[in-house]
């Protein structure tokens, strides 16, 4: 899954459309990666089907960096801020991955999109942040539908849904902790680090959890790494060309995508209080998006913040 790059400003004349079409290309290629470390995962375990998904990413992510950004993109003034998100995507990607492999590809998806749901709550007592009574509706009915589709005290409720709700938890603290990284840091070095550090800390665990991949399986992990640095680099691109409210809310295009990969690979087909429930997760993470993208299009201006109840 994608964490939308909070607080940076689009290019100087940008292209609503173009924006839009990257962000969708991106999340296609996120539903493609998804899927690959899906059917891996049910082969090989979880820590290597990550670690092979970072191999093949970061090159791609670099490559892209030393392309389509300045000099100096990958330099960094907060390595250790760096170094603690990326061990925040470390839990994130093992955690979505291992949810992967116990729950339905939707079911999965909608649970993580919950993550600008966590920014909301987590951003009172991280950044002293003061959401309306509009944006806690919203949060409150966007954990309602999360609700839907984990259903506490049914079966689905395991080990498997808090897989995914952990994964949406630590995406919430990546958006976060964006923020605080300030606009000196490039979103190509944000990109690296986040991949990097993954890779070196599922390296750490292949020694207890390798199995020798064989080698008609190759071309998938390359596909996975290839896949996700491709959506990763997409979805940049989107929100460097466009404009951020207008392409923020295409990230929910990932539960159409999911639900049709789901449907066609696996034959999974969502119960009907699931489709509510994402329905009514990316109702309202669209909202927040907006909410977000307008307030800080006025802190850019230098204009007022929207009062409590906006």
């Amino acid at each position: 899954m994608s964490t939308a790059p909070l607080d940076r400003a689009a290019e100087p004349h940008p292209s609503p459309g173009a924006g839009i079409a990257f962000m969708c290309a991106g999340v296609f290629c996120i539903a493609i990666n998804d899927a690959l470390a899906k059917w891996l995962g049910a082969i090989y375990p979880v820590p290597e089907v990550a670690f092979f998904r970072m191999l093949f990413a970061l090159p791609m992510i670099v490559g892209a960096a030393l392309v389509f950004g300045a000099p100096g993109a990958l330099m960094t003034r907060r390595p250790l801020m760096h170094l603690g998100r990326g061990l925040l995507a470390t839990v994130a990607v093992l955690t979505f991955f291992y949810g992967l492999t116990l729950l339905p590809l939707a079911e999965v998806t909608a649970i993580v999109l919950t993550a600008p749901l966590f920014v909301t709550v987590l951003a009172v007592p991280l950044l002293g942040e003061r959401p309306g009574r509009a944006q806690w509706l919203a949060t409150a009915a966007g954990f309602g539908g999360m609700l839907l589709i984990v259903r506490p005290g049914a079966a689905a409720f395991t080990l498997a849904a808090i897989a995914p709700l952990v994964t949406a938890l630590t995406y919430g603290l990546l958006m976060l902790t964006a923020r605080r990284l300030g606009r000196r840091e490039t979103i190509w070095a944000t990109m690296v680090w986040a991949t990097a550090v993954p890779l070196a800390g599922t390296a750490t665990l292949l020694p207890w959890f390798w199995r020798a991949p064989a080698l008609a399986h190759l071309p998938l992990f390359v596909a996975s790494g290839f896949f996700g640095g491709l959506a990763m680099t997409l979805i940049t691109q989107g929100f460097r060309v466009g404009i951020a409210s207008v392409v923020a809310p295409f990230d929910y295009t990932a539960l159409i995508w999911a639900t049709i990969i789901g449907w066609l690979i696996w034959g999974e087909i969502p119960a009907p209080l699931s489709i509510a429930g994402g329905l009514i997760i990316a109702g309202c993470g669209i909202y927040l998006a907006y909410r977000q993208a307008r307030s800080s299009a006025r802190r850019r201006a230098g204009g007022p913040v929207p009062p409590r109840g906006d």
